[in-house]
């Protein structure tokens, strides 16, 4: 199957269902559970070729093959990466890249990528320019033949900036064809946005959130436009190890089937709450992109944050978004922080600051929850 033939509801209600060699024709995709795989003779050994048979897990799975083609074809890539973690898609992106490179982040990030390229500064030397997501003759002017990738969020964490990601491949692509793309989709998910569609290069994704969905596992994932980036990250990927297990691929490509239809839902729940939290006397402002199942929102005072998570009865206090749960952050003391609190403050992550990932309950229990919560 392709996105040119079918759209992406089909492809996720139906993915490993024809495309998972099973001997016995299974519509769900097994789960094989091993750690290696038999050769026939010495000669089947010679002529192994990794991308149709299996030797070794870390090397490929039948599985995790599955599960990699359908990210793929979700995407419009030519090849898919399943990792461990969110951080460990960010980190094999990372592989590609050498002390000394250049590279443009926009200033709006989950807190635990700002960690890791602070990291990647002070002990390999990588070099890392902010923009601030909207400025576009800004980046014109940070990007230059020296750069060699410009990482993005969009819907950005935990402000909910929206960037043009077309107008962003078109300036990096202009200053240097090479320069790479790089997108984290987590937010939006291939259902509302596809980056490589809009010029991107990279997308990545903390598979932990929307993609799997349920709040029950971590993952992540790569996926590569074209053909000779995905060769190098095959080759990172399988030396590094970063590999996520087959059992964990299974869930993932089990949780893909609903995601149309948990998207929607979130989305429906989100704007429903989102309009009925700007009514609220205690919130100072509502940020919501106006898709998808994430709001961030300002209260007028942390006495009400502090009242807020102390009377919450459906609504978890906890980090993590993108599950059937509800769950409500505050950044400045979980997701961001190891930023400074002049960073955060120039952000706009003050304390009053919260991030609502808004689930598939009832959204009048959920805008009740929140109002009884904060009282009068």
């Amino acid at each position: 199957m392709t996105q040119k033939q079918f759209d992406i509801d089909t492809l996720l209600a139906q993915a490993g269902n024809r495309d998972n060699n099973d001997q016995y024709h299974s519509v769900s995709t097994p789960i094989y559970l091993t750690s290696n795989f038999r050769h026939r003779d010495l000669e089947d050994a010679e002529t192994f070729d990794p991308h149709q048979q299996y030797s070794y897990s870390r090397l490929s799975t039948p599985t995790r093959s599955v599960l990699q083609k359908t990210l793929a074809e979700l995407e419009g890539g030519a090849n898919a990466f399943a990792v461990s973690s969110g951080m460990a898609a960010i980190q094999l992106v990372f592989s590609l890249f050498n002390s000394g490179d250049e590279i443009v982040t926009s200033d709006d990030l989950y807190g635990g990528s700002f960690r890791y390229f602070d990291y990647l500064a002070e002990h390999y030397g990588i070099k890392f320019s902010k923009w601030n997501g909207q400025d576009y003759d800004e980046l014109t002017k940070l990007v230059s033949a020296n750069t060699k990738c410009v990482w993005l969020e969009t819907p950005s964490n935990p402000t909910m900036k929206i960037i043009d990601i077309q107008k962003v491949s078109d300036i990096a692509h202009r200053a240097n064809p090479n320069i790479l793309v790089c997108v984290d989709n987590t937010f939006l998910t291939p259902v509302y946005q596809q980056p490589l569609r809009e010029g991107a290069d990279i997308v990545v994704h903390s598979a932990t959130k929307y993609l799997s969905g349920h709040n029950d596992m971590l993952a992540g994932c790569v996926i590569a436009k074209s053909k000779e980036i995905a060769d190098t990250l095959e080759f990172n990927f399988n030396t590094t190890g970063v590999t996520l297990d087959p059992f964990d691929s299974w869930l993932l490509l089990r949780s893909l089937k609903t995601l149309s239809v948990r998207m929607a839902r979130h989305t429906s729940n989100a704007k429903y709450v989102a309009a009925c939290l700007a009514k609220l006397p205690q919130v100072e402002k509502v940020l919501y992109p106006g898709v998808g199942g994430m709001i961030s929102f300002y209260l007028k005072d942390m006495k009400q944050v502090d009242r807020l998570f102390k009377h919450l009865k459906i609504i978890s206090f906890a980090e993590s978004l993108g599950g059937i749960e509800s769950l409500l952050t505050i950044p400045s003391l979980q997701t961001h922080s190891d930023m400074s609190k002049e960073a955060r403050l120039k952000l706009g992550i003050t304390d009053e600051l919260l991030r609502l990932s808004t689930g598939l309950e009832n959204p009048k229990d959920l805008v009740n929850d929140l109002t009884q919560a904060l009282g009068d």
